[in-house]
């Protein structure tokens, strides 16, 4: 009796645990917001879950908050960053005053920030590339700084934030 016991309870916990690893392997992984570049929109040590897959299917949509790995690094191990998608591929972008433009057209930013008055450009976005941005411009290091994200170091969107708990929910 107690080793059937003992074994079902171990074949539970074993089972759980290589689901756990096949999840966050290929479709949701938790990251941790490690600065302020994003506020006021995510603050630091916010945690947020991350869609592995849906990158597969679609590209991301300008004002998304993407995870990525880092770019242009010398370090061995890349870390991973989070932004926000401004420019897609085949646009012309710039940034006037710390106003956005695509294609020379103003866009309207439907999200929360700490704006600056930079100006950068113009830079023409290559196809499999983006320009991210943090919402916290005037202390983020983002492409204006590092240059353009190449497709293949997408991870995917965060949709969710689940910690704190007073702030948790959709992003």
């Amino acid at each position: 009796m107690k080793k059937n016991w003992f074994f079902d309870w171990f074949e539970t916990i074993a089972v759980a645990f290589i689901l756990a690893l096949i999840i966050r392997a290929f479709f949701l992984q938790v990251f941790w917001i490690p600065s302020g570049s994003m506020e006021p929109t995510l603050d630091i040590h916010d945690r947020i879950v991350v869609n592995k897959v849906v990158f597969h299917f679609r590209e991301p949509k300008r004002q998304e908050i993407i995870v990525f790995r880092q770019v242009n690094s010398g370090a061995r191990d890349k870390k991973d960053l989070i932004k926000r998608t401004m420019g897609l591929p085949g646009e012309k972008f710039e940034m006037k005053n710390g106003v956005v433009y695509i294609n020379d057209e103003a866009i309207v930013e439907t999200h929360s920030m700490n704006k600056d008055f930079f100006d950068f450009g113009p830079v023409n976005i290559p196809q499999d590339y983006f320009l991210v941005l943090g919402d916290n411009r005037p202390a983020s290091a983002d492409s204006r700084y590092w240059g353009l994200l190449p497709k293949e170091n997408l991870i995917g969107p965060a949709f969710i934030r689940i910690w704190p708990l007073t702030k948790f929910g959709l992003i």
